[in-house]
């Protein structure tokens, strides 16, 4: 992590520092180095006296940015501090939920289209009507697996990948509380 300070109409001391780059260990727990940091301090004296802190931050998978305007300089390093540490939060949990996706598809999930027809449109003759897309999980796991994941549920029935055969099977819930398996043909 490198941090850079500017500061404008303010004098830079070491107390300042030290708050600021202890605030952003908050922030740079959630990035991936390299890290690059510029922290900009200035004072106005416009109408009333404000400490303005702008806090630009560079990571492996992209940049943050947050400023905030108080009457004390420490409390607009904190506040914009908070912003950034939301947004390294965010950013982390994006990158993890892509990385867990491409995980999945390369350890054998895949995806299926789901269309829902309207049953009025069906057998007029005419293409049936797409009422709503979807896409559905097709993950490899066994059939005791299914069995626990359609237990618990909404949906009636689970389609997934046999573990042991890696055919595309379909498990179902029946009227009759039990439970039906429909796999492919072998051969």
């Amino acid at each position: 992590m490198n941090i850079e300070y500017v500061a404008r109409h303010y004098d830079l001391n070491d107390r300042v520092r030290e708050y600021a780059e202890g605030k952003l260990n908050k922030v740079t727990k959630f990035l991936d180095e390299p890290i690059e940091i510029r922290v900009s301090l200035e004072s106005t004296n416009h109408h009333q006296h404000r400490m303005i802190a702008e806090l630009h931050v560079a990571h492996r998978h992209g940049v943050l940015q947050a400023a905030e305007e108080t009457e004390e300089m420490l409390d607009s390093i904190n506040m914009a501090v908070d912003k950034l540490e939301k947004q390294a939060r965010r950013a982390r949990k994006k990158f993890i939920g892509k990385r867990r996706r491409a995980d999945r598809m390369a350890h054998g999930e895949s995806l299926w289209p789901v269309e829902v027809l309207e049953g009025a449109s069906l057998g007029s003759g005419a293409a049936p009507k797409i009422i709503k897309s979807s896409q559905l999980h097709i993950k490899p796991m066994s059939v005791e697996e299914a069995a626990l994941e359609l237990r618990d549920s909404k949906n009636d029935f689970i389609v997934f990948r046999a573990a042991a055969t890696d055919r595309v099977s379909v498990l179902y819930r029946r009227k009759d509380s039990n439970f039906g398996l429909i796999t492919p043909e072998i051969g």
